[in-house]
């Protein structure tokens, strides 16, 4: 059922939001725009309503100051500006759909109420994985979720010297680094053999990099199994490996779970990972009762299977859409579906991806093809030049781009944003060829790193180029490395005896090669590699390109460049 706005109701719509935060006061703000007359209800369990979660590393490590500025609305705001009543401090406890009806609970007082609703909104959100471990009720393990977990971990943190942090995913990798600027020092253990095991593990060699140099004691491969209180005070960590490290505070980020609890208590649809199934206006399965925000199973936008995407984002945008549906009818937009687009700061280096990784694509047992291509930020010649990366999918079939990830010190974000447009927009690899952006030295280079993965990918789909991940052993290949002299006695190649011959003396040593066995073309950043390649395949030989070169396990801080041979 949906409802136009109009003055002349002679009861006014109740609408009821439980949850404040992102979709919630989201949902909330659009619905007053919409309609003067309505009856806006929002319901809140914390003491805080339409807060910057993202935010709260940042005050943590004092790099956002002052605390009111996390606060988007108060109750009070919310209230003056939009006439939105708001409890806090109030839980949801029991959800009668057949007779619309939401039982609340007073958290401070103790006392119950049943309130009645046309429509109502489940913006419940998620909570902070907390594996059951032995110790794991300590004092000193802390999540991060709400206004009130960030000033307790500030204030623990300040009177500590080690902190231990417990997964290295997004929320991970921030506490980390904002721990460090505190002056702490600081073990981040991840389960995984990689830092942001969302990423394809090439992909995030920069990442680690960048934590062990500012001092971060990175233990990858290896889990928590427990946590004890020894008697002299702080904290040990016993790793599956049977490892301990010794600490004084445990901050955990390995991850949310969706709070549906109420959902399914009523009767509503719930996902196979306990997420409230939603179609594309965000209504669930019951009529009158909308889903939104962390708590919500959405349709992937590039394949429109079931997804969860606990991002602020979509969130927010899920939120406009249920007060859209309510109040405009027919009118309202869809949500289109997401794409999982994030992106994270770790001290100088930033990282993200957008769609499907590799990693996902061979689980899924999807057909792709990848590559990836290195460049700099701007144009080489202009002062700051710095390196960035950029990993590349599509699917093989139509060209359609499927996901990208990028790595480097400046201009990440903005790459980003260009391929997730370009993915929303059912762009394909030849579409990126001839994307015209933003060009001025300062700012980019005449050929962005973007236009070159898709120069990269349809040289691949047209089979003017083959590319490998993966370095064969000497015996089943020739490895070529075709940097100049300089570079390759500045930056050897590790672990390996590589034949250097620079591409500028390539034509005249060709001989030395054997035509009956394959070649595999190794140099910094993927360019030379393919100079070299189209090379040897015009003169007979089978070759095969290092995808995106050697330069993030040498050298993954200098920019592009040639060095004289």
């Amino acid at each position: 059922m949906t409802h136009e706005s109009n003055s002349t109701e002679p009861q006014p719509l109740r609408f009821v939001i439980v949850g404040g935060v992102a979709a919630g006061a989201s949902a909330a703000a659009r619905a007053r725009r919409l309609s003067e007359t309505a009856e806006i209800l929002l319901i809140e369990r914390g003491p805080d309503v339409s807060f910057a979660n993202c935010g709260l590393p940042y005050y943590i490590g004092d790099e956002i100051v002052n605390r009111a500025d996390l606060a988007v609305q108060t109750p009070q705001s919310l209230t003056a500006m939009l006439n939105i009543k708001v409890r806090v401090n109030t839980e949801a406890t029991r959800l009668d759909c057949r007779n619309k009806t939401l039982e609340i609970k007073d958290l401070k007082s103790g006392t119950t109420e049943s309130i009645a609703y046309d429509e109502l909104l489940l913006a419940t959100g998620a909570s902070p994985i907390r594996p059951n471990l032995p110790g794991i009720d300590d004092g000193g393990i802390h999540t991060l979720r709400s206004l009130e977990d960030m000033d307790r971990i500030k204030a623990a943190a300040e009177s500590v010297n080690h902190v231990t942090v417990v997964g290295a995913g997004f929320i991970g990798l921030e506490i980390a680094e904002q721990m460090i600027r505190k002056g702490k020092q600081v073990t981040l253990v991840e389960m995984v053999d990689q830092v942001l095991p969302p990423l394809d593990r090439p992909m995030t060699l920069l990442l680690e990099d960048e934590l062990r140099r500012n001092q971060v004691d990175l233990v990858l491969g290896d889990g928590i199994a427990g946590f004890e209180t020894p008697n002299t005070g702080g904290l040990i960590c016993r790793l599956q490996s049977g490892r301990e490290i010794e600490t004084d505070l445990v901050v955990l980020g390995i991850g949310v779970r969706p709070e549906t609890g109420l959902a399914a208590e009523a009767g509503i649809e719930l996902g196979p990972k306990g997420h409230i199934r939603v179609d594309r206006y965000m209504q669930t399965s019951v009529p009158s009762v909308y889903a939104a925000g962390d708590a919500v199973e959405t349709e992937d936008l590039i394949t429109a299977a079931p997804t969860a995407v606990p991002l602020g984002g979509p969130a927010n945008r899920q939120g406009r859409v249920v007060s859209d549906r309510i109040f405009m009818g027919e009118k309202a937009r869809p949500y289109p579906g997401s794409l999982g687009t994030a992106v994270v700061r770790v001290f100088e280096v930033a990282a993200g991806l957008t769609g499907w990784t590799e990693k996902r694509l061979v689980a899924a047992g999807m057909d792709y093809r990848a590559v990836t291509v290195g460049d700099n930020h701007h144009a080489g010649y202009y002062p700051g030049a710095k390196p960035i990366t950029l990993k590349l999918l599509w699917d093989p079939e139509n060209g359609r781009v499927l996901g990208a990830q990028v790595i480097g010190f400046e201009g990440v974000d903005k790459r980003l944003d260009v391929m997730a447009t370009s993915i929303a927009g059912g762009l394909t690899i030849d579409d990126l060829c001839h994307l015209e952006l933003a060009y001025a030295p300062p700012f980019g280079s005449a050929k962005d790193i973007v236009n070159l993965a898709g120069f990269a990918a349809t040289n691949a789909q047209d089979g003017l180029a083959v590319f490998t991940d993966v370095l064969p052993d000497d015996t089943e290949a020739q490895l070529i490395d075709l940097r100049p002299r300089a570079l390759v006695r500045a930056y050897p190649f590790p672990d390996r005896e590589i034949l250097n011959i620079p591409l500028p003396m390539l034509r005249e040593r060709i001989g030395e090669l054997d035509r009956n066995r394959p070649v595999v073309t190794i140099c910094a950043i993927g360019k030379t590699a393919y100079f070299g390649a189209r090379v040897l395949a015009q003169h007979g030989f089978k070759v095969s390109i290092y995808s995106g070169g050697i330069r993030a396990r040498i050298d993954p801080r200098t920019p592009a460049k040639h060095l004289p041979t």
